[in-house]
């Protein structure tokens, strides 16, 4: 089925902490000032999933100051030196994240795989997160990069939220997707260059 309309969904999310991983920082990670265009897409998929089309993150609104702050945790992981894992010891990792954050998140809902007429399973699947949204209810819950870094609040704009204009900046290279295609990807990272955030927005490529 093919549909010209478009079909856009958002949410807004905010929390006390955020971690969205610059590959180019090495071992001490410093966060991009907002979620990549991957990151947003999990978020939607918190809400509604379907095999046929997908949510496609367009823009984020960046709604609070950047405020970035020193966070060390211990890492656990299969990466630490072999004598490390056998005494059991943790790996103390520095990193600078972000504090305080909120964002709104826009997306259009695009096909995967053509279904015949008469069903709209864009209409659907746009029907589907917003009914969702609302209830709060959830497949996953969604964070703000790391898994630890849980919202204070995930659910439609807020009429009181406003976009901080005072953010203007480029990124040199922005982390797009690890995968090559939005459903059934191979590992392919794709990033962006020279990411300009206007006026507190930043636009995904296409």
């Amino acid at each position: 089925m093919r549909v010209n309309k478009k079909y856009g969904v958002s949410f807004e999310i905010s929390g006390p902490m955020a971690m969205f991983t610059r590959p180019d920082t090495g071992s001490s990670f410093v966060s991009y000032p907002a979620p990549t265009w991957s990151g947003c897409k999990a978020m939607f998929e918190c809400v509604a999933r379907l095999k046929t089309a997908y949510i496609h993150p367009v823009k984020v609104n960046i709604c609070r100051p950047l405020v970035y702050q020193h966070y060390t945790t211990n890492y656990n992981g299969p990466l630490r030196k072999g004598e490390s894992i056998r005494k059991g010891n943790p790996y103390q990792l520095a990193t600078i994240v972000l504090v305080n954050v909120c964002y709104q998140v826009f997306g259009e809902v695009r096909e995967l795989a053509p279904l015949p007429e008469p069903f709209n399973h864009l209409h659907y699947l746009q029907d589907k997160f917003n009914r969702r949204l609302k209830k709060g209810m959830l497949f996953s819950t969604p964070c703000l990069g790391w898994s630890e870094f849980l919202p204070d609040y995930f659910g439609p704009l807020r009429e009181g939220t406003k976009v901080e204009e005072s953010v203007n900046l480029e990124i040199p290279s922005m982390l797009f997707s690890v995968f090559d295609q939005p459903e059934d990807g191979e590992y392919a990272p794709i990033f962006m260059r020279n990411v300009r955030i206007e006026k507190g927005v930043l636009r995904y490529a296409e």
